[in-house]
């Protein structure tokens, strides 16, 4: 679609090849093998033995960036953009969005961490959250050549200091809270709060913020359009909520009008992720009625708080990663237990080190019994993560089963009637990171295993 590659493996005949400079890896190492697969120009910073047409620029990445914005950014903003950032609640929010709108009749695609999705076909992966600019046009592109009015995108903190959604306008974007993570990359939580609100130079409508986290008067003060939701929020104000065995119930106004919603999500975080959802589906022109409408229809996405009846209880797969998001799937589920919370929990490899501690300690604190465990350990020592983690914990509630496998099971054959296990960390996630190789592992398809080896 896009005859621009920054893959020699990817690249055809007549193709542009930009050797772009990585962490890990370098395009320029790659020239040669780009031109015996077609490529017919390429894109550099240095000289290199060439036997096309070789562009010297001073930084590739940003003419990448520039090239394929002021390409292909009026065509892909003939369709409504809406993003979502913040720290959690991204993917849930940006999949019901998702649902609801297709649910309305108006065809919409689906860009983010569990990948990119059109309704009625099958799911693409994708790499991260908000894939490199190069990757995302040609999802975009795709999305419109295939009927879409409406794109739903994830837009992280990374691909907004990057550049990589550059030339995109968004007609409407929410904001869904700020927390710490990330700051391997940031460093300061005001250098993360700053790069989220770069979408606002990229807004054409309303920003949706939420009143009831600590930085949402950050946002209102930034930028005239706004619209505020939470217990604190004047344009959708929440009045309450309470748990039902299958969702939530949930009472909120809107316009002086009250409204009443049963949704298929639990706890707490989830009641925030649904009403961001409806007011960025309202805030595009649809009716809360018609919303109202459509939502027994809509259901939370894989991985996340995905529940799996076991024994007398269920196990609960959440992709909750950083302090915030443990501490508030954990309490959720620990105000409404008739039976123990048990948690397993670890912390990823070549990550922001400084929120280990704290998750130990939210974990140890907050559930009944706690098993740490391997998230994706990447290339660093797992048993020295884990030491990091344990810093935090001061009570004696928990065990260190390093395998995950086994920790799943060893947690699984601890439940009682009416206990739950949440399994927190991977969520969709089907694999471990262990080096720099991929294994297969997914924490719903372990629960199953251990449901069938155990009728």
């Amino acid at each position: 679609m896009i005859n621009i590659k920054i893959d020699s493996r990817k690249v055809k005949e007549g193709d542009t090849f930009v050797a772009l400079k990585g962490n890990t890896v370098d395009g320029h190492d790659f020239i040669a093998k780009a031109i015996e697969n077609g490529a017919t120009k390429v894109v550099a910073e240095k000289e290199v033995p060439c036997s096309v047409e070789l562009e010297i620029v001073s930084d590739t990445n940003k003419w990448l960036a520039d090239y394929v914005s002021e390409t292909y950014s009026k065509e892909v903003n003939e369709m409504n953009l809406i993003g979502v950032t913040g720290t959690n609640g991204k993917t849930t929010t940006a999949y019901l969005t998702y649902q609801l709108l297709n649910k309305l009749g108006s065809k919409t695609a689906y860009i983010g961490t569990i990948g990119f999705y059109l309704p009625e076909e099958d799911f693409i992966e994708i790499p991260n959250t908000t894939p490199n600019i190069l990757d995302l046009y040609e999802l975009l592109l795709t999305a419109k050549e295939k009927g879409c009015k409406n794109v739903m995108m994830e837009v992280s903190s990374h691909a907004l200091h990057q550049s990589r959604v550059k030339g995109l306008n968004y007609k409407v974007a929410a904001f869904t809270n700020l927390t710490q993570d990330h700051l391997d990359y940031h460093v300061t939580m005001e250098n993360y709060l700053e790069a989220k609100k770069l979408i606002l130079n990229q807004l054409d409508g309303t920003m949706i913020v939420n009143a009831d986290d600590p930085y949402g008067e950050s946002w209102v003060s930034s930028y005239d359009n706004t619209k505020t939701y939470g217990l604190n929020g004047d344009d959708y104000k929440v009045l309450s909520y309470v748990d039902t065995e299958h969702g939530t119930k949930i009472k909120f106004v809107f316009e002086g009008k009250e409204y009443e919603v049963e949704t298929n999500l639990r706890s707490t975080f989830n009641v925030y992720n649904y009403i961001t959802c409806l007011s960025l589906v309202n805030s595009l022109g649809y009716s809360v009625e018609d919303i109202l409408s459509v939502t027994p229809d809509i259901y939370p996405p894989k991985g996340r708080c995905e529940q799996i009846k076991v024994k007398g209880g269920e196990a609960v797969v959440d992709y909750a990663h950083t302090p915030d998001a443990v501490e508030k799937i954990v309490k959720a589920f620990s105000e409404n237990k008739k039976g123990r919370v048990i948690t397993i929990v670890g912390c990823g490899g070549d990550r922001d080190p400084k929120k280990r501690p704290i998750m130990g300690r939210i974990a140890a604190e907050n559930s009944d019994y706690v098993i740490f465990t391997s998230d994706n350990p990447r290339t660093e020592d797992p048993e020295m993560i884990m030491k990091d983690i344990l810093v935090g914990v001061s009570t004696d509630n928990y065990d260190v089963e390093l395998d995950r496998r086994k920790a799943i099971v060893k947690a699984l054959n601890l439940m009682n009637d009416n206990d739950v296990v949440l399994i927190l960390g991977k969520g969709h996630e089907d694999y471990q990171i262990l080096g720099h190789e991929k294994v297969h592992l997914d924490d719903a398809e372990e629960v199953r295993k251990y449901i069938e080896n155990h009728k």
